[in-house]
C-alpha cells in the first residue's frame, strides 16, 4: 500500500513553484515588455539616432566647439602677428589656407575665430532664452493685465529692425574713438542681440503656456493646491520647451550669421578680437586678386551656420509627433 503522504508530494505542487510560467502582459514579446515608458525627450532622442542629418550636423558643431575652445589642437600658428613680406601669399604647404594682407595665418585665423563666433552666438542664445522664455511664461500663465503689458513691451521691441536696432546700439557704445578690451566688446555684441531677438522667444513661450495651462493635469495640479512656482516648474515648463529648444537651435547659426553680418559691416567684433566677419570684411577689396583670403572664412561661416539650422530641423522631426 502506497504512503498517501509521498503521494501528495508528487502530485501536488508546492504553492512557490507554479506549474506554468504566464506573462504579465499576455500578447506583448518580450522585448516589449521590458522596455520602459519613455516620455517626449526619450522618443525624440531614439528617432534622432536613426537620422543621418542628425550626425552630421552635430559631428560639425563638435568639432567646431572644439576648435572654440581648443584651438591650439588644430594649430600652433599666431592668429593675430605677421610679416608683411608674406603679404597675400597664396596656400602652400606651409600656410594651407595662405595669408593674409598683413602677413598674418589665415588658417590660425580662421582657427581662433570660431571661439568669438561660436562664444558670441551661444551665449547670445542663452540670455535670448532666459529673458524671453520667462517672460512668456509670466505672461502666458498671469494673463490679465501681466500679459497686456508685456505683450506691448515685447511689440515695442519686435518693431525694431533687427540690423538698424544693432547699428544705434553698437555705434553707441562701441563706435569709433572707444577703447573696449575684447570681453568688453564681446559683451556689447551680446547685449544688443539679446536686447533685439527676445521678443521672438516670448511671444513662442507665451502661445506654448496658453495652450497647455488648461489640460486637465495643470488643473488637478492646481485643485490639489500645488503653488505656481512648483505647476510651472514640475509641469508647464517641461511640457512647453519642446519648441524652445528646435528655435534655440535654429537661432544659434541666426546669431552666428548675425554677429558676422555686424562685424562685417565695422560696428560689431573688433580688433583685438578674431572672428570670421572681421575676416571677412578686411578681405573684400582684394576679391579679384587674393579670393582665398574671402574664401575660407567664408566656408566656414556657412558650414557652421548650416549645420545649426540643419540640427534644429532634425530636432523639430523628432519633436514633431505628426512627422514621426
Amino acid at each position: 500500500m502506497s504512503d498517501p503522504s509521498a503521494a501528495s508530494l508528487v502530485s501536488t505542487p508546492r504553492p512557490e513553484q507554479p506549474t506554468e510560467m504566464v506573462p504579465a502582459t499576455p500578447g506583448l514579446p518580450e522585448n516589449a515588455r521590458k522596455e520602459k515608458p519613455r516620455g517626449l525627450l526619450g522618443d525624440a532622442w531614439r528617432d534622432l539616432r536613426r537620422k543621418p542629418l542628425f550626425w552630421i550636423s552635430a559631428t560639425f558643431i563638435m568639432l567646431f566647439v572644439l576648435m572654440a575652445v581648443f584651438p591650439s589642437l588644430f594649430t600652433s600658428g599666431d592668429p593675430t602677428n605677421g610679416a608683411l613680406s608674406r603679404s597675400r601669399v597664396e596656400p602652400s604647404g606651409d600656410a594651407w589656407f595662405g595669408y593674409d594682407v598683413q602677413g598674418r595665418d589665415v588658417y590660425a585665423r580662421v582657427i581662433y575665430g570660431a571661439n568669438a563666433s561660436i562664444v558670441v552666438s551661444l551665449l547670445s542664445v542663452a540670455g535670448t532664452m532666459l529673458i524671453g522664455g520667462t517672460m512668456g511664461i509670466i505672461a502666458g500663465y498671469k494673463g490679465g493685465w501681466v500679459d497686456a503689458v508685456l505683450s506691448r513691451i515685447a511689440d515695442i521691441f519686435f518693431g525694431l529692425p533687427f540690423v538698424l536696432g544693432a547699428i544705434v546700439i553698437l555705434t553707441t557704445f562701441n563706435g569709433a574713438g572707444t577703447n573696449n578690451s575684447e570681453w568688453q566688446i564681446k559683451g556689447l555684441v551680446i547685449a544688443s542681440l539679446v536686447l533685439l531677438g527676445w521678443p521672438v522667444v516670448m511671444r513662442l513661450m507665451r502661445s506654448s503656456v496658453l495652450a497647455t495651462k488648461e489640460a486637465d493635469y495643470i488643473v488637478a495640479a492646481r485643485a490639489m493646491g500645488a503653488s505656481t512656482g512648483r505647476i510651472i516648474l514640475k509641469h508647464l515648463l517641461p511640457n512647453c520647451l519642446a519648441p524652445l529648444l528646435v528655435y534655440g537651435t535654429i537661432m544659434v547659426g541666426s546669431f552666428i550669421g548675425a554677429e558676422a553680418t555686424l562685424s562685417f559691416l565695422g560696428i560689431g567684433l573688433k580688433h583685438p578680437v578674431v572672428s570670421w566677419g572681421i575676416m571677412i570684411n578686411e578681405a573684400q577689396n582684394y576679391l579679384r586678386p587674393s579670393p582665398f583670403l574671402l574664401f575660407f572664412p567664408s566656408a566656414f561661416l556657412v558650414t557652421a551656420v548650416l549645420s545649426f539650422v540643419m540640427l534644429g530641423e532634425a530636432v523639430r522631426e523628432a519633436l514633431d509627433p505628426k512627422l514621426r
